[in-house]
């Protein structure tokens, strides 16, 4: 069943995109869009039809953003399906004042947190995250391949608290102010914790690769790919 969390009013605090670009950020548009209005009032007062319009649009990017955090295809699968199942429930309740991408991948960290909690306390069947679709380097050239499977083990090996928010902003494409309303933290953490991750998987895909530490750190990880001659 959702939560009060999970139906919390997001904050309304404003991005500061000169700060981001001063201090190495690189700001990018949204990648995923927000739902249609009137679909999304209709989901709301239990429109099928209409809930099976945003499953159809959001169920990819939520599953792969659960499979890069839990690292099991099967559970990533379980999870998504949890999490779209609390959307349903939660969104009569959900405020229209909040963008739903940024409520949605609330819900979906509240569900991967407690998962990993409890995942603590037994044994689980981890896949080759180099295994994973590479999601926006899908189509990357094949001499890339190597610099790629590095930044996938790169991130892999974050803390919790840095992939998710690098992967919310430099995978899924949210604003710091989104990331930072998912996330329930200020703006500055957020902005802190992606400039930490950018600059730990950079430093770690250099070590594996020929590609330079400090061209990485001011550009989405995706981007370190592409520096593969």
């Amino acid at each position: 069943m959702a939560s009060e969390d999970d139906v919390k009013v997001c904050s309304n605090f404003q991005e500061d995109e000169s700060t981001c670009r001063t201090q190495g950020y690189t700001p990018r548009a949204l990648s995923l869009p927000q739902p249609d209005l009137g679909v999304l009032r209709k989901a709301q007062r239990g429109d099928e039809r209409a809930f099976s319009l945003i499953l159809r649009a959001y169920e990819t990017p939520v599953y792969n953003y659960v499979l890069r955090l839990v690292g099991d295809r099967a559970l990533a699968e379980d999870l998504t399906q949890e999490v779209f199942l609390r959307v349903y429930q939660g969104l009569p309740r959900f405020s229209l004042r909040c963008k739903f991408t940024t409520w949605l991948f609330q819900v979906t960290k509240n569900r991967v947190l407690d998962e990993l909690r409890a995942s603590e306390r037994r044994p689980r069947n981890l896949v080759a995250l180099d295994e994973v679709p590479q999601l926006e380097v899908l189509d990357a050239p094949i001499e890339r391949g190597e610099t790629i499977s590095a930044l996938w083990r790169a991130i892999d090996a974050l803390s919790i608290d840095l992939k998710m928010a690098l992967l919310l902003r430099d995978v899924i494409g949210l604003s710091y102010t989104e990331i930072a309303d998912t996330l329930e933290i200020t703006l500055a953490t957020v902005k802190w914790r992606i400039f930490k991750a950018r600059e730990e998987v950079a430093l770690a895909v250099a070590r594996e690769t020929s590609v330079p530490a400090p061209a990485a750190l001011d550009r989405p990880v995706a981007a370190v790919a592409a520096d593969t001659p």
